[in-house]
């Protein structure tokens, strides 16, 4: 048995060099398939969509822009345990921790608490992996459909604890829909 009759995949094929005849030389008959398939590409009707007249169906598993979680009490959910910021393959996570001050109980559910809490918008690709990694529940991508608003200035997609963390109206509001369920 020799080296060349040794296969470890098992998709060892042989090639066979037959002479190609004078019509597959002149690729004449590729030619006129590839035609074919271009002139029917052009009867096809178009998918075209007005957008702000008509909003294109979103996937259901679409994500669109990071929110920070509340409790029903409007205290945020995030402990800064730093896994949202190990699973982001972009990097784009940057967290401080903090401990609790005594008169801050009503702010923060746990003793450790983000005191910063940066997602740079341009490095995002939108995966969730944050959202899965943390135990808290406290990040979530939202179904909005604007994802980052345009702007001139780097610093702007920068978003920090004022632009992520969920309103308190909001918070209050899912509470109840929580406790009427």
């Amino acid at each position: 048995m020799s080296i060349e009759t040794i296969s470890l995949s098992g998709r060892k094929k042989l090639v066979s060099h037959k002479e190609m005849s004078f019509l597959e030389r002149m690729y004449l008959l590729a030619i006129v398939k590839g035609m074919i398939i271009t002139i029917k590409h052009l009867f096809t009707r178009k998918v075209t969509i007005q957008y702000p007249e008509v909003v294109r169906e979103r996937s259901p598993v679409y994500r669109g822009q990071h929110q920070l979680k509340r409790d029903e009490q409007g205290r945020e959910n995030c402990t800064a345990c730093g896994l949202c910021a190990l699973s982001c393959p972009a990097e784009a996570i940057t967290m401080t921790a903090a401990e609790r001050k005594p008169e801050e109980k009503h702010l923060y559910r746990e003793e450790k608490y983000a005191s910063i809490y940066e997602i740079n918008m341009l490095r995002c690709i939108f995966c969730g992996l944050c959202e899965d990694a943390c135990p808290k529940d406290a990040v979530y991508l939202t179904t909005s459909k604007e994802l980052v608003a345009s702007s001139y200035e780097r610093e702007d997609f920068i978003y920090g604890k004022d632009k992520l963390v969920m309103p308190l109206d909001i918070a209050m509001k899912n509470a109840q829909l929580n406790n009427a369920n």
